[in-house]
C-alpha cells in the first residue's frame, strides 16, 4: 500500500458531477484522508466541506479546483500550511503562484488528480 497523503482539496463541491467530489470520492477510496474546502458547507460521503480558512495541520498535498481569480484569497493560506506539494487541476492553471510556491519549496504540479489517483502517480 502506498504511503497515505493528507490531502486538501480547495475548491470542493458537492455535486457529483464536479471533478472535486470525483476526486473526494477517488482520494477516500484509495485511503487518504481527505480535509474538503469550498464556498458551502455540505458532506461529501463522510468528507465534510469548510467554508474560510480552518486551522489545519501536515497536510502533504493541495489539489485546486478554483480557476487563478478565486485562488487569490487563499494563496497565502496555502503557503502557510506549507504542503509539499500543490497540484493545479486543469482550469486551475496559476504561474505567477506556482511560482511563489515553488520559491517557498513546494513542489508544484499541473496535472489531474483523478489520473494521477487512477494511474498510482498520486
Amino acid at each position: 500500500m502506498a504511503a497515505q497523503k493528507k490531502t486538501l482539496v480547495i475548491g470542493a463541491s458537492t455535486n457529483p458531477n464536479r471533478y472535486s467530489y470525483l476526486a473526494i470520492d477517488k482520494l477516500r477510496q484509495k485511503g487518504h484522508p481527505v480535509v474538503a474546502i469550498g464556498q458551502k458547507e455540505g458532506q461529501v460521503f463522510d468528507i465534510d466541506i469548510q467554508k474560510g480558512q480552518p486551522s489545519l495541520e501536515e497536510i502533504d498535498t493541495v489539489t485546486l479546483y478554483l480557476n487563478a481569480k478565486n485562488q487569490a484569497e487563499y494563496q497565502n493560506y496555502i503557503l502557510k500550511l506549507h504542503p509539499k506539494r500543490i497540484i493545479f487541476n486543469p482550469g486551475a492553471e496559476n504561474d505567477a503562484f506556482a511560482d511563489e510556491a515553488e520559491r517557498a519549496g513546494i513542489k508544484v504540479l499541473e496535472a489531474c488528480t483523478l489520473v494521477m489517483l487512477s494511474t498510482n502517480q498520486f
